[in-house]
């Protein structure tokens, strides 16, 4: 079956190569003027932060609640906010950093990944609040919303049992020139696998469209369902690539429905970012296989508090 479906993907490049071409140059173009400033800063300054001490710090701070509310140790506590700041996959790289220089354990950083691994305020604020709906408020009501669907999420993923916290050995800091070469050098490999990922799904939507494949499913589930066949597209595209979905639903109306997809996608992230974190835990022992199940319980929650919150604002 794989072997059948990459030939078929083979054959559909070589006969829409211009298409492609053009896909993947604008998905170039987009990581060039989104992800890369957006990430790239992040994967270093969490990588460096990793590596001078932070996670042992914040672990003294935290200690006191992480168990209580998440069951996962201080230091695994501060993956949280620097998933939620960062944006897809900063999460996972700063999990996977923290799991190789052993403040985690695998097994605390497999439940961390499924909650801790999150969009970021640009990206939710500006290209979704501001591009999609063309408000800064709904954007931060999407923020908060996306918040609230990790936390929840981390709940239901809550350990039983105490994690161990990060010894007192191992809280001395690096040297600060090394990290930074070596959070530097982490960094190029990271965006490099994210922006990878993005093109190479940004062309196969390109040529799933153009083959007609999108556009039937579309007016399938549209009839079916009665849904705006814009709605279906966006919501299709956005599960394969969320910055491809983002740009589908503009000229959405804003309304509870489409506040609900908006979260649903935000939460969710696309099968883009399960790759995107897959191919940042590569160097680490963590599988990841508590990601998707844990996107997808996020991206439920985010899909109801907004629909619920949407209902009193339309």
């Amino acid at each position: 079956m794989p072997l059948a479906l990459g030939l078929l993907l083979f054959a559909a490049l070589v006969r829409n190569a211009q298409i492609a071409n053009a896909a993947c140059r604008e998905a170039l173009e987009m990581c060039f003027r989104l992800l890369i400033p957006s990430l790239f800063p992040f994967f270093v300054l969490s990588g460096f932060l990793n590596r001078v001490g932070l996670p042992g710090l914040l672990g003294r701070v935290l200690a006191p609640f992480a168990f209580r509310l998440f069951g996962v140790s201080g230091a695994g506590a501060s993956a949280l906010p620097i998933g939620l700041t960062g944006g897809y996959p900063a999460g996972a790289a700063y999990i996977a950093d923290m799991e190789k220089s052993g403040s985690v354990s695998r097994q605390e950083a497999e439940r961390l990944l499924a909650f801790c691994n999150n969009s970021g305020p640009a990206f939710i604020v500006g290209a979704v609040g501001v591009g999609v709906f063309g408000s800064v408020r709904l954007g931060l009501l999407l923020y908060g919303i996306h918040i609230l669907s990790a936390i929840l999420t981390g709940l239901f993923f809550r350990g039983k049992h105490p994690c161990p916290e990060i010894q007192d050995e191992q809280l001395d800091a690096a040297d600060p020139a090394l990290a930074l070469v070596g959070a530097v050098k982490q960094a190029t490999s990271s965006i490099l696998s994210v922006c990878g990922f993005a093109v190479f799904f940004s062309v196969l939507l390109r040529l799933l469209d153009t083959g007609g494949v999108i556009s039937a499913l579309c007016t399938f589930l549209a009839s079916r369902f009665g849904f705006d066949p814009r709605f279906v597209r966006a919501m299709l595209t956005g599960i394969f690539e969320l910055g491809s979905g983002a740009a589908a639903m503009q000229g959405l109306s804003p309304c509870p429905e489409s506040l609900a997809l908006a979260a649903f996608l935000l939460g969710w992230g696309g099968i883009s970012v399960q790759f995107q974190t897959l191919a940042v835990l590569a160097e680490s022992k963590i599988t990841g296989a508590l990601h998707p199940a844990g996107r997808l319980m996020s991206a439920g929650f985010g899909a109801v508090l907004a629909y619920v919150v949407g209902l009193g604002l339309f």
